[in-house]
């Protein structure tokens, strides 16, 4: 049974258990009890504890997973929340996958050359199948079974697709074919991680196609519609169902870069996927999201600089106005913030106003805050 803590004094502490009751009990009754300390999965990368907890979340693999539990010496306990995974399937799911943290493979990608084979009934997936019962011992082929090759799929009436060109197959002088024997048929196995993309990459491009939306709104200077503001939820939950988090980052990317939900919205996804992939990594590691915001920070100090220098006051204003969006986005990141107050002197605050701290860069560089680019819903 998990805990969580209500109340911590000298004397006592109280806490509420997972079916709702409220425990309290003496210090002096239970003394062993000393801080924990909480580091990413990263930054524990060779180290070994005597007990460890693991808090699971949506952006871990196989990799991330091994390196969490196997920290400890003699005890792990894993934990998750029930916002992030459904049920033990999808948890076991997530943390098994051998791929990077937000995968783009999550998603159907643009490819060309995969679209041209799959209109002549070439798929990637059962050619390998098909490839693997020619090597595999016999008594290993039944992991196959239901897979067809392409040749075996049916055509637009129904009936076999005609065979394609191949070395097997060539035209006499006569104008005789010979042709190989007709493989027999087989059921098509249904592949429940295609479809999944297919469901992700639909409720990715609808998400974007909503924000764009309101994006334009706002470049025109007026706001979103009640029915803009509906259609957004709407595709906002249809999104966390398939992917936690996914509007979340999604929107965070678009925020930065808002050409990237116009392109997502018109089904060019690849762009997309790979800044949403960037912001979940961000968001699961806040040392790394503050890392990223001290050096493009301290990029854009230097351009406006330069640019100053150079007299190029267009684009000195334009790059003191981006660093204000910066500073006015600390007001809806606590976590950062909270982070960032350390490292101060990297930011150019040389002395403390007792402001808070996208108030005091504003205060030390002397620009305003800006009004801060977002969906604001």
């Amino acid at each position: 049974m998990n805990a969580a803590f209500e109340q911590v004094s000298a004397q006592s502490i109280s806490v509420q258990t997972d079916d709702g009751r409220s425990v309290r009990f003496d210090l002096k009754d239970y003394n062993r009890i000393d801080h924990g300390y909480a580091a990413t999965i990263h930054k524990a990368q060779g180290m070994t504890v005597d007990r460890a907890h693991v808090l699971a979340t949506p952006g871990m693999d196989a990799h991330g997973s091994y390196v969490a539990l196997s920290r400890h010496r003699d005890g792990m306990e894993l934990h998750y929340g029930r916002d992030d995974f459904a049920n033990p399937v999808q948890l076991t799911r997530t943390l098994s996958r051998d791929r990077a943290k937000d995968m783009a493979s999550d998603y159907e990608r643009v490819d060309p050359a995969q679209r041209y084979a799959e209109r002549r009934g070439i798929s990637f997936r059962e050619r390998v199948a098909e490839i693997v019962r020619k090597v595999v011992p016999e008594k290993l082929r039944g992991m196959f079974d239901g897979l067809r090759s392409p040749g075996d799929a049916p055509g637009p009436d129904g009936g076999r697709r005609p065979e394609r060109e191949s070395p097997e197959r060539e035209t006499s002088g006569t104008g005789a074919e010979r042709r190989e024997p007709e493989a027999p048929e087989r059921k098509v196995a249904e592949d429940p991680e295609k479809e999944l993309r297919r469901v992700r990459t639909r409720a990715l491009v609808r998400h974007a196609r909503a924000a764009d939306a309101i994006f334009e709104a706002q470049e025109m200077g007026g706001v979103a519609s009640p029915e803009q503001v509906k259609e957004l939820q709407e595709a906002r939950r249809v999104f966390e169902d398939v992917r936690p988090h996914g509007s979340h980052d999604a929107e965070a990317a678009y925020r930065k870069n808002p050409e990237l939900a116009h392109e997502a919205g018109s089904g060019r996804v690849n762009r997309a996927v790979r800044a949403l992939q960037l912001e979940t990594e961000l968001r699961i590691d806040p040392s790394r999201r503050a890392d990223r915001f001290v050096e493009h920070w301290q990029k854009l100090d230097q351009t406006s600089l330069r640019q100053y220098q150079a007299g190029d006051i267009s684009g000195y204003k334009a790059t003191r106005s981006a660093m204000g969006e910066m500073a006015k986005s600390l007001e809806r990141d606590p976590q950062l913030e909270s982070i960032l107050a350390n490292r101060k002197r990297e930011l150019g605050i040389a002395f403390e106003s007792g402001r808070r701290l996208g108030h005091e860069l504003a205060f030390a560089h002397g620009i305003d805050l800006g009004r801060g680019r977002g969906i604001g819903i």
